[in-house]
Order: C-alpha cells, then sequence, then structure tokens
C-alpha cells in the first residue's frame, strides 16, 4: 500500500490545484487539506477551480452555459417524477461505443497525459478531479485514478466514501463498467451539485412510507426504498469501516457467479457527520429501444443519473416523443 493510499484510508486527501502533464495552465499556489478540518476553504478551492476552468476553456465554459437553455420535462408516478432533459452535447457519453475493440483502438481520453492543453485538475490523493465538459449537473466533475486500471468498486469503495466527505457540497457517483461508464478501461468516479438528482430527495420525502430498515450491522444500516420502479438500497452511517464492512456484504449478495462484478450503479452523499450511500443494482446495461432501427428508437443509455430520475437525451426528436411508458419500460428492463 503506497503512502498516499495510507492517507485516503485514513481520511486524509491531499489537494492541490495543478495543470495536466505538459501543459501551460498549471496554477501557481496548492492547498493541503483534511477531511477533518478546513471544509470552507477546501470547497473554496473547488469553487474557485471551477471558475478558473471555464474561464481558460471555451468548450467547458460554452457547454455549462448551455444547460441554462436546455428543454426538460417531467412525468409524474404518484409520488415521485421523473425529469426528461434534452442535452445534446452528452451524445459524447450516451453514444460511446464500449465495446473490447473501440477501447483498445482509442487513447484512453482520462489519462493525464492525453488530457487537453486546457484542461487543469485538483489533486485528490491518487485521484485528479477534473470539470467535465459534457455536463449534466450545473456543476460536473470527472475524477479519474492515477494508474490506467479498470473500472472497478470493490478495491475502491473507500476511496468513494473519502472523496464524498472531502467533496460533500456534492454527491459522488459510480458507474459500472457496463452500467454507464463511458471509460471502462479506467477506474473514475464523478461528482455534481448537491440536491441535483431526484432520488436523494425523494428518499428524505418519503421515507416513512418507501423506506424499510432490512438490516443492521454495527454501526451501519441497510435499508430498501420500495415502489420506485426500480431497486434501490440505501446504506446509512456515520463509522466509515463499518460502512464499508457492510457495502462488501451487499456486493457479494448481488454478484452472479463468474461475474467480474454486480452490475450496480452507485451514489454517495455526505451529510451532517453521515454517509448515505445509495446502491441501485442493474439488470442490463442498455434497453432494446438504445438500437432499435425503426421509429421506436431512444438513444437513452442509462447511467447513474438516469437511474436517479432525470433521463438524458441527446437528440431533440427522442426528448420530444419519450413517453411515461418508455420510461416504466426501460426501467424494467435494466433496473
Amino acid at each position: 500500500m503506497t503512502q498516499k493510499d495510507k492517507q485516503l484510508q485514513n481520511g486524509n486527501m491531499f489537494i492541490s490545484p495543478s495543470g495536466p502533464s505538459g501543459s501551460k495552465g498549471e496554477m501557481n499556489h496548492s492547498t493541503s487539506v483534511s477531511n477533518t478540518g478546513a471544509a470552507n476553504d477546501k470547497l473554496d478551492d473547488i469553487s474557485n477551480f471551477f471558475e478558473k476552468q471555464l474561464q481558460k476553456w471555451e468548450l467547458a465554459r460554452t457547454n455549462f452555459a448551455g444547460l441554462k437553455t436546455v428543454k426538460t420535462k417531467s412525468f409524474s408516478f404518484g409520488d415521485f417524477e421523473i425529469r426528461v432533459q434534452f442535452n445534446p452535447a452528452r451524445i459524447v457519453s450516451s453514444g460511446a461505443k464500449v465495446d473490447a475493440k473501440t477501447i483498445a483502438e482509442r487513447p484512453c481520453f482520462l489519462c493525464s497525459t492525453n488530457l487537453p492543453p486546457e484542461q487543469i485538475s485538483i489533486k485528490a490523493g491518487d485521484y485528479s478531479v477534473l470539470v467535465n465538459p459534457f455536463p449534466i449537473f450545473p456543476e460536473h466533475f470527472t475524477i479519474p485514478y492515477k494508474n490506467h486500471v479498470p473500472q472497478q468498486i470493490k478495491p475502491y469503495f473507500s476511496d468513494l466514501l473519502d472523496l464524498a466527505k472531502s467533496m460533500d457540497k456534492y454527491v459522488v457517483f459510480y458507474n459500472g463498467p457496463k452500467c454507464g461508464a463511458s471509460a471502462p478501461d479506467h477506474l473514475h468516479f464523478q461528482a455534481g451539485t448537491k440536491n441535483f438528482l431526484p432520488l436523494i430527495d425523494d428518499y428524505k420525502r418519503l421515507r416513512d412510507t418507501h423506506v424499510k430498515l432490512k438490516e443492521v450491522s454495527g454501526e451501519s444500516r441497510l435499508y430498501s426504498f420500495g415502489n420506485y420502479l426500480r431497486t434501490v438500497f440505501c446504506i446509512e452511517s456515520n463509522e466509515k469501516n463499518a460502512l464499508v464492512v457492510h457495502f462488501n456484504a451487499l456486493y457479494d449478495q448481488l454478484k452472479a457467479e463468474n461475474a467480474e462484478e454486480p452490475l450496480m450503479n452507485i451514489v454517495a452523499s455526505y451529510e451532517n457527520d453521515k454517509w448515505y450511500v445509495f446502491v441501485l443494482p442493474r439488470k442490463a446495461f442498455r434497453p432494446w429501444q438504445y438500437t432499435a432501427t425503426d421509429d421506436r428508437q431512444l438513444l437513452v443509455s442509462p447511467a447513474t443519473v438516469e437511474m436517479c430520475g432525470i433521463f438524458i437525451t441527446p437528440i431533440e426528436s427522442h426528448f420530444e416523443k419519450i413517453t411515461k411508458e418508455d420510461i416504466q419500460n426501460i426501467l424494467e428492463q435494466v433496473g
């Protein structure tokens, strides 16, 4: 275990602004913060970093500005709603080819040596925080690991918790390698503005009627969120090690025989000295509508954001024609 791995496991992260290797965008200061202190300074650093990146990078600035005018609509499912967003910039992710041949033939866009010269970063232990130039959230980040290793959660779940605590203004989430990750060959997380995903608000609002305690394990509690069109578990704990043990047990329960990893999306939020980790098991990567060759095609590639209640459609005609029944059918297929 490296010294940085130990820092991550102990809940300490070193955050320093810098440019990618070989870039001209290197900032001239650095800041060291820990999860147990300087929270306001730390969040100010991230917010300032975000603004500096938009000033420097026209592509990111244009796409974030475009979020202010995206078309949206919503469908009611009784106790909750699912929103649909027409976001043409997301064609890069929704239309991504993630087959082994395509992945092997293209350079990894998360490796530091392949980043655009305009892209700068904040170091977070063994990770780099990057502004996502194809955003969904008002503030949207990608957080790649320092080494080019495959997308996988179990060995790095503790890192997810550390990031959620360090970036407690945001939610931090994970797309499995067959559950929406457009770079399944490079371990990464994402982060986005808190209070944006409907799932988290729905969970709090419907707790008395839809949420049931399933299991207690030490200082950790596992809940199920029912009557929600898809399977949702939430692990709550203010004790990191207990939460890791509980997640590993759930992971093993969900894992199919001979599978590399259970199909899942994960969202972590840190509030009032407690982690809330939402685990959304998956049945499939994409619905049949994605590859339909007739007018039934819907270019919807469900990842964490869709599973949490916001369907992204990069094609306007698909945004216009998608129905409540389509959404229910897609969620039945994949979740």
